[in-house]
C-alpha cells in the first residue's frame, strides 16, 4: 500500500513539475516572441494577446479570466477533478504569461518570432499532452461544443475556434500578414509538439500481401529479426487466397524490407504507413508512466 502511494506521489510530482516547465516555456514563447511582435495565433493565449495589443490589459490575467467560464462549462462533462487540474494549470500559465512580459523581445523579425514562438509553444503543448495536463482553452471549449454540435469532430471545432481568433486578430489589427505568421506558428507548434509526444523513434507499419508468406516471413525473422504476423485474406478480383504479413519496423529498415519483398515475390503488394505509438518487445514498454 505504501509503495503504491509512493508511486502515485512520484507520478503526480513529475506531472506537476512538467506542467510548470510547460507553462514557463509556453509563456516565454508567447510573451517574448509573439506578443512582442504583434502576432496573434490561435487559442486563448492568442485571444489574450489580441486583447493586450488592443487595450494593454495583462495577457496572464486575461487568459485566466477567459478560461474560467470555459472551465465552468466543462465541469459537468469532464468532472471536477479534471477541471481542478485545468484550473491549476490555467493559473500557473497566467502567472508565467505576466512574469515573462518583463523580458525584452529577443528579435524584431516577425518570421523568426513566429518560428521561435511556435517551437516554444510546441514544446509546452507537447509536455501538456505527454504528461496528461490540460490548460483548458479552445481544446476544452471544443469538447464542450462538440457535445451539442456533433456534426463536427473535436479537432474540427478547435480548428474553427482558432481560425476565428486568428482572423479576428488580423481584422482588429488591420494586419493581413498576421494570417501568414499565425499559420507559421500553428504549423511549427503542431510539428514540435508531435516530436515531444512521440519522439524521434517513429516506426513504420508494413503490410505485405503475397502468396509466398512463409518464404518472406522466414527470411525477415532470420535477417531483420523483427516479428511478423500472418493474416489470411482473399483477393476479391482474382478470388485467390492471399497471405497478409504485418510487421512494425524502424524507418531505416524499409528499404531492406522493400528490396527483400521484391526479390522473393515481385508480384507482392507492399503497403507502408506511419505507426505513431508502438508498444511491445523491441519498441516502447507497455505501461502507463503518467
Amino acid at each position: 500500500m505504501k509503495i503504491e502511494r509512493k508511486e502515485t506521489l512520484k507520478k503526480e510530482l513529475v506531472r506537476y513539475t512538467a506542467m510548470i516547465v510547460a507553462c514557463a516555456v509556453f509563456a516565454f514563447g508567447v510573451d517574448v516572441f509573439l506578443a512582442a511582435n504583434n502576432i496573434v495565433a490561435g487559442g486563448i493565449s492568442g485571444l489574450s494577446t489580441l486583447i493586450y495589443l488592443l487595450t494593454d490589459f495583462n495577457i496572464g490575467i486575461s487568459s485566466i479570466l477567459l478560461n474560467i467560464p470555459i472551465l465552468l462549462l466543462g465541469l459537468k462533462q469532464m468532472g471536477w477533478r479534471f477541471i481542478l487540474r485545468c484550473l491549476i494549470t490555467v493559473v500557473v500559465l497566467g502567472v508565467a504569461l505576466d512574469l515573462f512580459k518583463l523580458v525584452p523581445p529577443l528579435t524584431d523579425n516577425r518570421i523568426f518570432a513566429a518560428v521561435y514562438g511556435g517551437v516554444l509553444q510546441g514544446i509546452g503543448a507537447g509536455l501538456f499532452i505527454k504528461f496528461k495536463v490540460s490548460s483548458g482553452g479552445t481544446e476544452l471549449l471544443g469538447r464542450v461544443i462538440q457535445r451539442f454540435g456533433k456534426f463536427f469532430s473535436i479537432p474540427t471545432w478547435i480548428a474553427i475556434l482558432d481560425t476565428i481568433i486568428v482572423v479576428s486578430g488580423s481584422i482588429a489589427l488591420h494586419d493581413a500578414e498576421n494570417l501568414f505568421y499565425a499559420l507559421t506558428v500553428i504549423f511549427v507548434t503542431a510539428k514540435v509538439s508531435d516530436l515531444v509526444v512521440v519522439g524521434f523513434n517513429k516506426s513504420k507499419l508494413c503490410y505485405i500481401i503475397t502468396e509466398k508468406g512463409d518464404v518472406i516471413s522466414d527470411f525477415l525473422i532470420q535477417s531483420a529479426r523483427r516479428g511478423v504476423t500472418m493474416l489470411e485474406g482473399k483477393g476479391m478480383y482474382t478470388k485467390n487466397d492471399k497471405q497478409i504479413l504485418m510487421s512494425c519496423v524502424k524507418p531505416a529498415q524499409i528499404e531492406f524490407l522493400r528490396s527483400t519483398v521484391k526479390q522473393l515475390d515481385p508480384d507482392a503488394f507492399f503497403i507502408v504507413s506511419d505507426a505513431v505509438d508502438v508498444f511491445g518487445k523491441g519498441f516502447n514498454q507497455l505501461d502507463d508512466k503518467y
